[in-house]
């Protein structure tokens, strides 16, 4: 460190708050340290300085998984801020096993992660204590409502699937179909589509739910069987976009006209649900606003700074497509 500073012409301390907090840094002096930096092949001993100022830059995130790609834009958009904060983040998939969820968490304090961003808010009361008594930032995240063990941004689930179902109601369909994943995500939305579908005359839903991750290739038969049983269902609900993808598939392999005979909607407006023929019907999740303001909320509650609302509700927007 003393030849970094030696060549870049400044401080020792200074050298140390560039690798520690580039927020703290004027542009010009970051970029002469970071120049001597890469010149002397320099690398920090950021455990080492972790142990000094008790903190150790990183800040974990555990996700269900990273085969489905609603999660990647909150994700990238988390790194990117808190990158810019002086974090790096570190990345655990659970599976959807809470039990999964609770091992990661549990390895991320003892490796002292200076935050936690977790996806859903169903986690154990036992792992919920644990981090309320472990002191640390720990934003939930893709949910809202109930108690939070620190801070949430998110949306509520139920109204969007209530949202989805006022949509096709309001073009005449009555008997609906849903097809979606054996998690909890997936159940709040289907709870808000069948209670909009009773508030509008008692009109019939299906269901069918595979395990997680749900992608394109369970949503063709799920959606074959539910019309072999109920001939009657004339537009389906899919918990995210590559399932409403995998039924429209069936649709054009079956012949069936959409919308004329089934109508199809997504959720989460992929690239995927705009490139499709007919172009998807969707709800539109900010996703890259829910990793943005979760980084946000941690850098400010790290560097001591009150954090704007505990509760941040980004909501959601119906998109309306050809599909519908």
């Amino acid at each position: 460190m003393s030849d970094v500073a030696r060549l870049a012409g400044v401080s020792l301390v200074t050298v140390s708050r560039v690798i520690n907090a580039p927020d703290r840094v004027k542009p010009d002096t970051l970029r002469a340290v970071r120049d001597a930096i890469e010149r002397l092949g320099y690398v920090p001993n950021l455990m080492a300085g972790g142990l000094a100022a008790r903190r150790s830059r990183i800040v974990a995130a555990i996700v269900p998984t990273i085969s489905n790609l609603v999660f990647s834009e909150t994700i990238e958009a988390l790194s990117r801020t808190l990158a810019g904060g002086g974090y790096q983040l570190l990345l655990g998939q659970s599976g959807y096993h809470p039990a999964e969820e609770e091992a990661l968490a549990g390895a991320f304090l003892g490796r002292r992660v200076d935050g936690l961003v977790l996806t859903g808010q169903g986690q154990p009361s036992a792992l919920q204590h644990r981090l309320r008594r472990a002191g640390l930032p720990v934003v939930q995240t893709w949910e809202l409502g109930g108690q939070a063990i620190d801070m949430q941004v998110g949306f509520s689930n139920q109204a969007a699937g209530r949202a989805a179902a006022e949509h096709l109601l309001a073009r005449g369909h009555r008997a609906l179909a849903f097809i979606g994943a054996q998690e909890t995500r997936s159940q709040q939305r289907l709870a808000g589509f069948r209670a909009a579908a009773a508030a509008h005359g008692g009109a019939e839903v299906v269901a069918e739910l595979v395990r997680p991750p749900a992608l394109v290739d369970d949503a063709g038969p799920r959606l074959a069987q539910i019309v072999a049983q109920r001939p009657a269902v004339t537009a389906v609900f899919c918990n995210n976009d590559l399932l409403a993808a995998g039924a429209l598939f069936e649709c054009r392999q079956r012949g069936w006209d959409v919308p004329g005979r089934m109508a199809v909607m997504g959720f989460g407006d992929l690239a995927i649900a705009r490139a499709a023929s007919p172009r998807l019907s969707t709800v539109q999740i900010r996703r890259a606003e829910i990793g943005e303001r979760a980084g946000r909320m941690l850098l400010a509650r790290l560097a001591g700074e009150p954090v704007e609302a505990r509760t941040v509700d980004i909501g959601f927007d119906v998109i309306a497509r050809a599909s519908t």
